[in-house]
This record gives structure tokens, sequence and C-alpha cells, in this order.
């Protein structure tokens, strides 16, 4: 059984799908493992390290001939897997709802791919879930981001030449990402505030000294969707959340934003009109920006102001800390395999539930049922 890792080809991919550590794990298990050489320099792994680890280390070919699993961060051209051996897995975050061409690219060359985010919120599938391990780094830094771009501190201080006010936080969106940005920017002495259309999320926002928001008086709106994630409100509970926001958000230093649904555009959660009730020099991130953005105006990739708001929009924030993201993330995927792995076949073997839930494509076709019936 052969296990390659392979360098990642998308820009500004700083993360790597491996690390020394794993790969000395795996290979306990029996395993094989090939590094492509560069893979992990990025993430301040060097090659010296995987070799040490027990790796070979090459070249991209060299790194996937006969390669019966391939592992990545972000899903590789199906044109560069070549050598691969028939029916390898493709274990990666495959953006099978972003990128479906490529997922019926996959298909086509054989390839058995497992999208990770796929994983299902299970109790047993906890250590193996990318999202979460990687949201949960985004919230911490989305509050780095917006601490660099706001011109004052967060704490309260008091000096003999006057007092500074805390900053005021609020975070809207807690799953993961908004729990650490809530329990970050507490750290760092803000007063901060909190919403989800989740009730259950009240008291987490609590737990943490934060203020919950939350619509009141709109019976029977819980906001609670498939797996964990939110789901969509109806026009009701949205226009009432809208004014609640709206009163507060121009009360607000910085607004971090995290709200997403799997498979669709980000919600919209604020508006231009909202943003030109926020005070100038006010920070806005928007942790949704990928995928359509939680705030109008947001330009992924970039930092824009508009109305004397300052919008931050940076892309793939879990690759801003690399060496961090990478070791979580390749622990996600040791935790799977090793779970699936059976010794006397040498090699993992998925269950129903969960290959069910995470395999895009087998025996050159899609099989995944959210691709099939979309």
């Amino acid at each position: 059984m052969k296990i390659a890792v392979v360098r990642e080809q998308a820009d500004g991919e700083r993360r790597v799908a491996a690390t020394p550590e794993t790969v000395r794990k795996f290979i306990a298990l029996g395993a094989t493992v090939a590094v492509e050489a560069g893979a992990g320099v990025a993430a301040s792994f060097a090659d010296a390290a995987y070799a040490e680890a027990g790796a070979a280390v090459g070249d991209r070919a060299a790194t996937l001939l006969g390669a019966d699993i391939v592992l990545a961060v972000q899903g590789p051209d199906p044109a560069s897997l070549g050598g691969i051996a028939p029916g390898a897995w493709l274990v990666a975050g495959l953006n099978p709802f972003g990128e479906r061409a490529r997922v019926d690219a996959y298909a086509a060359a054989g390839v058995e791919g497992l999208a990770m985010e796929l994983m299902p919120r299970i109790t047993r599938a906890q250590s193996m879930d990318i999202l979460s391990s990687q949201s949960n780094l985004s919230g911490y830094k989305a509050v780095l981001d917006a601490a660099a771009e706001y011109g004052r501190a967060f704490p309260m201080m008091m000096t003999a030449a006057g007092t500074v006010s805390a900053a005021k936080v609020f975070v809207m969106g807690v799953g993961v990402a908004g729990l650490q940005a809530i329990a970050t920017a507490r750290r760092l002495g803000a007063q901060v505030s909190a919403t989800d259309v989740r009730s259950a999320t009240r008291e987490q926002i609590l737990s943490l000294g934060a203020k919950p928001i939350f619509v009141e008086g709109v019976a029977g709106i819980e906001g609670e969707g498939s797996g964990g994630y939110a789901g969509e409100m109806s026009p009701e509970y949205q226009a009432a959340q809208a004014d609640l926001v709206s009163s507060h958000l121009a009360k607000q230093d910085i607004v971090i934003t995290t709200a997403l649904i799997p498979g669709r555009p980000a919600p919209r959660l604020i508006s231009d009109a909202q943003l030109q009730t926020m005070r100038p020099g006010s920070v806005v991130v928007d942790l949704a920006v990928e995928q359509g953005g939680n705030v109008e105006g947001a330009v992924a990739g970039e930092v824009v102001e508009r109305h004397g708001v300052r919008i931050v929009g940076h892309r793939n924030v879990p690759s801003r800390l690399a060496a961090d993201a990478s070791a979580l993330f390749a622990r996600n995927l040791y935790n799977f395999l090793s779970t699936f792995w059976d010794k006397q076949a040498g090699r993992p073997v998925l269950d129903e539930e969960i290959g069910e839930a995470i395999r895009l494509t087998k025996d050159g076709g899609v099989v995944n049922p959210r691709l099939v019936a979309g």
C-alpha cells in the first residue's frame, strides 16, 4: 500500500496534507509513503524531515507512480495524477459543488475521489473533520486580521492620560469559526456579542462570556439545519433579524461574519446600507467571501474600504497559519485512514455510512447521492 503526498497546485495554498509526524504513523500501519519534493516547504516542513521520518522524497512522477492513495489539501488537476494505481483513492478537500467539472474528470480517470469536507458530523467522525479543524484556525486568525486593520486597541486601558474604551466585537455565525473568534476576541479584552440563527448556540455564547443577540418573538423558527449546520430562514425571520442586526451594527467597532450553507452561496448578512451606519474606522472580516460573501462589497483576496469601513476578504484563511493548519489537516487524514485500516487487507476499508457520505466517484462514474441528485 503506497501513500503519495503531493505538492499543492492552487495559488496561495501553503498547506500540506501530511507532516513528518503522520508519515511515521502511516509507516507504522504498514504503508510506504512518498512525498513530492517541496510539498511541505511553505508550511515549514523540510524535505529532510520527511526523509528522516521514512518517506521517499522525489519528483511528482516518482511520488505518484503506483500510488494506491493520494493525499492532498485541495483537489489536484486530474491531468497531473498520471501513474497512480487503477482505482486509487484521492483523499482531499475536493470542493464538489464548486468544482463539478473536476469531479467528472476524476471519474473519467478512474480515480475514487473522497471529499473530506463531506465527512458527516457524527461523534465518531469528529477527529476526521477537516472543516472543524480548519475553521477553528480561521476564527482565530479573523480576529488577528481585524486587530491588524483596526486603528485602536482591543482592551480597555486606564492610564494617567485617560481611559481607552474596549473595542466592541460582533460575531455573526456561531459555528466552530465563530466560537473561536469569540474566545480570541475575549482574550484580547474586547466586549463581545454574537448572533446565530440556531437557538442552541445561545448557551455556547454565554459560556464564552459574550452577549447573545437573538431575534425574539418569532415563533417556530429555530434555524436548525441538518448535520449541525444552519438552514435557510423564512422571510419573517430574515426581516426580524435584519432589523435587530442593523440597530446593533451601528454600535460595533469590529464585525466578523462566518455564515455558510453547504453547497449554496453564502447568505448575505450585511448590506451596503448597513455598512453606512457603522463608525468610520470600523472593520468587517468576511470569512465566507470565497462563497459569495456575507457582506455586500466584500472582494475575495482584498481589503477594501466602503463608507469608511474596512472590509477584509482574505482567501484561504487557514493557509495563513500554514504550519498549524497542516498539522491539524494531516491528523484529520491520518485519523480517517487509520480508523478504517484493515490489517489483514493491508489497506483501509470504508464502512457504508461514511463511505457513502464522502465518496464522490468510483468505477468511472459519479456516485455521491448529493451530486447525482443535483
